[in-house]
């Protein structure tokens, strides 16, 4: 990958993500082709944080029904979920911890 912007593509936005975020743990959809290596480094150099470990997960497409009865499926993509080092945060959507 050519830069951090290709192997980050959006963070994740779901009720369990944000569970998660208390426990320092961040979720984002990432490049299909990413190893852990770079999506460390890439979340590194992006948010200015320590990473401690990097999980992956590779999302596979649900069936759909399109336009009556023409079968078809949604895209299938990878997911990170990066643990940070202790104390360490980022700042996805705004001040999230001063609303709660």
């Amino acid at each position: 990958m050519n830069s951090a912007y290709d192997v980050i593509i959006r963070p994740v936005v779901s009720e369990r993500s944000f569970d998660l975020i208390e426990q320092g743990k961040y979720t984002f959809e990432v490049a299909k082709s990413a190893p852990k290596e770079e999506i460390a480094s890439a979340v590194e150099k992006l948010f200015g944080v320590h990473v401690v470990k990097v999980n992956t997960i590779n999302v596979s497409g649900k069936k759909k029904r399109v336009r009556y009865q023409t079968p078809g499926t949604t895209r299938s993509w990878k997911k990170a979920v990066v643990t940070l080092a202790p104390g360490e945060t980022i700042e996805i959507f705004g001040s999230q911890q001063a609303a709660e």
